[in-house]
């Protein structure tokens, strides 16, 4: 291990010194969870520490999700938008002149305005979710260099704190070490770990693929993209995963599975116009609404159907199957003097 802690230096140490405030506070919230594990009978050294990683991820996952909501109904309404937005593009297709662009994008604007979608909503938790990341690899990283008084106290951990939170093993892996640095069977443990991982994310965009996407608006350059990031994703995690100290890979890990359940309840509840799981989620609503009628005593919607249609032939039987013609009215220059 060097003997100075290399991210507080260049441009990244600029970076990490504007995202204190963010470390600072996820130390604190790490520390008083592991004081309530410790309460409760839980060892200060090993578990105690690792479930306080995973209670961080949870943390910062409900931080997240109303972002995360309002992303889902933003795609909504962009989703519905979507046909009168192809109009607009039809309709200046070919056009380059600037007033022609200039009206496209005013026009888009309204229309954007109009439905109360935003483009850019979709961005904001991946947005968010990036800092905190970096600041996690941070405190995770820095920690060492605390225990060993290389490196000043940051947030809640003081030098004693980063020693015992530096003596942890997980499955016999200190959570300090990194690939390169562990030895014999903590390799294959950090392997495991970085193999989940992939397997999360492949698994999430695999689903999202098969069961959220409408088969009428696929297009071969999509196909393509769609392919190339379900394989090139994930084994990007093998090249990151092997510098990661173990520590890191366990949030890694946990958000990976926290992101993999958020997805299946999207594509269960918000699922894409047309796709597969939005089929599923029409015939889970056609028999939720069914059930609650005959809760309350009332026809189902088939036979509600059914009662209109009778209805119908009733009215046509009673009024007959022509169409009664509109009658003209007198016009005064017509009348007869």
């Amino acid at each position: 291990m060097s003997e100075n802690f290399m991210l507080d230096s260049g441009f990244f140490g600029w970076l990490y010194k504007i995202l204190t405030p963010v470390e600072w506070l996820m130390t604190w919230i790490m520390t008083i969870f592991h004081k309530f594990l410790t309460l409760i009978g839980m060892n200060p050294v090993g578990l105690s520490w690792v479930f306080s990683i995973i209670f961080l991820v949870i943390v910062v996952q409900a931080c997240i999700f109303p972002l995360f909501y309002k992303q889902m109904k933003s795609m909504r309404r962009m989703q519905a938008i979507q046909p009168q937005m192809m109009k607009i593009q039809n309709k200046y297709k070919g056009k380059n002149d600037p007033a022609s662009k200039e009206a496209m994008q005013r026009e888009v604007m309204k229309l954007y305005q109009d439905n109360k979608a935003n483009p850019a909503g979709s961005c904001l938790p991946m947005v968010i979710q990036g800092p905190v990341f970096m600041c996690m690899f941070y405190v995770l990283s820095a920690i060492p260099y605390i225990a060993r008084g290389k490196r000043d106290p940051l947030g809640a951990f003081t030098v004693e704190r980063a020693e015992q939170f530096s003596q942890t093993s997980f499955f016999g892996t200190k959570v300090t070490d990194t690939f390169t640095t562990a030895t014999g069977g903590s390799k294959a443990i950090i392997a495991i770990f970085v193999a989940l991982m992939c397997v999360c994310l492949w698994y999430m965009q695999y689903n999202t693929m098969k069961r959220n996407t409408n088969p009428a608006a696929a297009n071969p350059q999509t196909d393509k993209m769609q392919k190339i990031m379900l394989w090139v994703f994930p084994l990007m995690y093998i090249f990151s995963g092997v510098a990661m100290p173990f520590a890191v890979l366990v949030y890694w890990l946990a958000n990976n599975i926290c992101n993999l359940v958020r997805s299946f309840w999207q594509i269960h509840e918000f699922p894409t116009p047309g796709s597969p799981a939005a089929d599923d989620k029409e015939k889970r609503d056609h028999e939720k609404e069914n059930a609650r009628r005959a809760k309350a005593g009332q026809p189902s919607l088939e036979e509600e159907a059914l009662i209109k249609a009778r209805e119908e032939n009733e009215r046509k039987e009673k009024q007959g199957y022509q169409r009664q013609q509109p009658k003209r009215k007198n016009r005064s220059g017509n009348k007869k003097k």
